[in-house]
């Protein structure tokens, strides 16, 4: 009895407390409706807003810009550059018309980087260097591909000191045996054309290390052999 009793106080405690947490619920909902009001609602735009930017604006554009951009790729791996930037052919629209006016989805997000190279090899260094630095890559490879290419451009610029750093943070981007090394080397380079040989023979000497059997890993030995040639320290 003693045991049916306690249980019974324990689930008439229970009720209480339950009953007491709805009043006080209540009356915390009247004392603030007003103010939950705007809070549900702010909420309620942002979420629905968030769902309506993204599958009513977002997504249907980002379809287009990828349908536009077609013909601009083609372009890009055929090495014609300037038409790939502005004008494709077909009706499709260039790299450029993709990021005015798509800039706000994927596709337009990659076409600054496609923009970037395209200028890269036009000559347009500055604006080279403006489209990837607004261009957000996805993953590290991009990421390192981005860096090297802004290099790239500093260094056609003669801006060697940013070219370098620009190259090292992107043998830093990424872990793998493709870009890696290959930022290394680039790295080891400009170290060498600087005068540094300390830093050129680490960046070739952790190529030889850690990434021997990539394609500049199989050939870093004469690069490692020419810092210590008679004639490269003259």
């Amino acid at each position: 009895m003693a045991t049916i009793r306690r249980k019974k106080q324990v689930q008439d405690e229970t009720l209480i407390d339950l009953s007491q947490a709805k009043v006080s619920a209540e009356r915390f909902w009247e004392k603030n409706q007003k103010i939950l009001l705007i809070i549900l609602g702010g909420l309620f735009l942002v979420v629905g807003g968030y769902f309506f930017y993204r599958f009513v604006i977002v997504e249907p554009k980002q379809k287009e810009a990828v349908e536009q951009m077609f013909q601009a790729q083609l372009q890009f791996e055929r090495d014609s550059f300037d038409l790939a930037l502005n004008n494709p052919g077909g009706g499709y629209a260039g790299f450029l018309e993709i990021i005015d006016k798509y800039g706000s989805t994927p596709a337009g997000n990659t076409a600054h980087y496609y923009a970037g190279i395209c200028y890269l090899h036009l000559g347009g260094f500055e604006d080279a260097i403006s489209h990837l630095e607004t261009f957000s890559p996805k993953d590290d490879i991009t990421e390192a591909m981005k860096l090297g290419a802004i290099g790239d451009a500093y260094s056609e610029l003669n801006q060697l000191d940013k070219a370098l750093a620009q190259y090292v943070k992107a043998a830093g981007a990424a872990d793998n045996n493709l870009t890696t090394p290959y930022f290394l080397l680039k790295t080891g380079q400009l170290h060498e054309k600087q005068g540094n040989r300390e830093e050129a023979r680490s960046a070739y000497a952790r190529i030889l290390a850690e990434y021997p059997d990539s394609e500049e890993g199989q050939e870093i030995e004469k690069y490692l052999a020419r810092l210590e040639s008679p004639s490269s320290q003259g």
